[in-house]
């Protein structure tokens, strides 16, 4: 069995989507995973990522949550 460690978790407000995020390593070693687990009522969608990918994915998200800054979503939290 692999070893799993929750690293986040968020609600999505608009969709109702819960999204984990999850630090992976199999038992027989090679890289660390990160699992992206997103929830919608009983379906899962499971994406198993690469750090690099990670920090890709992680900076286009953050970009584009920067580039948001006025919007009404943004100004209620």
């Amino acid at each position: 069995m692999p070893s799993i460690t929750s690293v986040a978790r968020f609600s999505v407000p608009l969709g109702g989507q819960e999204i984990e995020l999850q630090h992976l390593v199999h038992d027989a070693g090679g890289m660390p995973l990160l699992r992206v687990r997103i929830r919608e009522r009983t379906r899962f969608t499971i994406f198993d990522i690469d750090p690099a990918t990670a920090r890709a994915w992680g900076a286009a998200m953050q970009a584009w949550g920067e580039g948001q800054q006025g919007s009404a979503m943004n100004e209620s939290r």
